[in-house]
């Protein structure tokens, strides 16, 4: 005989309205502990809830917090996020300037990103919400929706922060990637992370994590980093990169705090770092500083791109955050970016101070390794 529990996710279907909301209200807190629950007879409950999002308000909401819970199941993730019609009903939703629904919308599509199909998101044509975007593009169109919704600008009843969560699982792509590091033609040759970038420093720390975890990812591509690296403006006179997104200043910035730099220090350091106001404040999630400082090591990959970091000071920035934060994870990801910027070329010598040149309060950093133990340190793996 079915349970009590079974009999429950059946009114879900039910024609009368009271009974169906009260079946989504009671059935919230099962979708946290009871994921099997709704994947009975062929995930009949899935697809009740997919068609429960469009009903009154009450439901919906419930119904998007069920989903949200319980796409946490890879088979339940794959089903929802290979439905073309319950992809275009995200979509509708989340950039209509009224939904109620939309940050529970963008927490969905954040989980659903984790399947490889939703890359299809990033070549997807829709209809142009108007008031939104002037673009064709479903991705643009989220886009749109993360920078111009900040703060319940766009939507009062949404701030669109999770939408940086999707923005970073589809950056484990290699799609996601390069739609973020390449100028967008219909866009004024806009490159997409620089539309994201801005918010490291955001008051949301949500926005602040996902946009971090985003630019980590990205930097994953390594014929990419010319781009970031660069800070030039369009100018087809110029030999290719033309265009820059000028990534560093975003991620150097949460790792400096208000201390003063000597003259040797702060000469070639980027203007945006120089001057800072005396209450400048540190970024206090060590997971976001990781992150950045994760950022700077796969930046460092190439010869180019450490000539880059040596030249525009990244080490005394990285030195003063293994003294200021005392947290034994960054301080080892200081000292993995020290290791690799500051150590000679082969075939040159290096005018830069040695990483274990400096000695602060909080003791000094590690020595350079020898090359066998470098070379294993320096392995990159995408995690995805």
């Amino acid at each position: 005989m079915p349970t009590e529990l079974e009999d429950l996710v059946e009114f879900l279907h039910h024609g009368n309205t009271q009974i169906r909301q009260a079946a989504v209200e009671h059935l919230v807190g099962y979708s946290q502990t009871d994921v099997p629950l709704f994947k009975r007879n062929q995930l009949e409950p899935v697809k009740d809830l997919k068609l429960l999002v469009k009903d009154y308000a009450p439901i919906a909401k419930n119904a998007f917090t069920i989903l949200i819970n319980i796409s946490s199941d890879t088979e339940i993730t794959k089903t929802l996020a290979k439905d073309d019609a319950f992809l275009e009903t995200l979509l509708s939703r989340i950039t209509n300037p009224k939904e109620r629904n939309a940050n529970e919308i963008a927490m969905l599509l954040a989980n659903l990103a984790k399947d490889d199909s939703l890359q299809r998101v990033l070549e997807l044509k829709r209809d142009v919400p108007k008031e939104l975007s002037k673009s064709k593009w479903a991705m643009d169109q989220l886009m749109d929706c993360f920078v111009k919704g900040a703060e319940g600008a766009y939507n009062k009843h949404a701030d669109f922060d999770y939408l940086s969560y999707f923005f970073a699982d589809l950056a484990k792509f290699p799609k996601g990637r390069e739609y973020l590091t390449t100028p967008q033609e219909h866009d004024g040759d806009i490159i997409p992370i620089t539309k994201i970038q801005v918010f490291t420093d955001h008051a949301s720390h949500i926005r602040r994590l996902g946009v971090a975890s985003a630019i980590k990812n990205v930097a994953f591509l390594v014929p990419a980093h010319p781009v970031l690296l660069s800070n030039l403006s369009p100018d087809p006179t110029l030999p290719p990169p033309h265009i820059g997104a000028n990534l560093l200043p975003y991620i150097l910035l949460p790792l400096m705090g208000p201390e003063e730099y000597a003259d040797d220090d702060t000469e070639g350091m980027l203007d945006e770092l120089q001057l800072l106001e005396p209450d400048k404040e540190r970024e206090k999630d060590v997971e976001i500083m990781k992150a950045h400082l994760e950022t700077l090591l796969l930046l460092s990959t190439t010869k180019e791109g450490r000539q880059v970091l040596r030249k525009v000071k990244v080490y005394p920035i990285v030195r003063e955050c293994h003294i200021q934060v005392e947290n034994e994870d960054v301080r080892e990801a200081c000292d993995r970016v020290v290791q690799v910027i500051m150590r000679d070329e082969e075939g040159e010598e290096s005018e830069m101070p040695q990483a274990s040149a400096y000695a602060g309060d909080s003791g000094k950093m590690m020595a350079l390794k020898n090359d066998e133990e470098e070379d294993e340190d320096e392995k990159i793996v995408d995690i995805l």
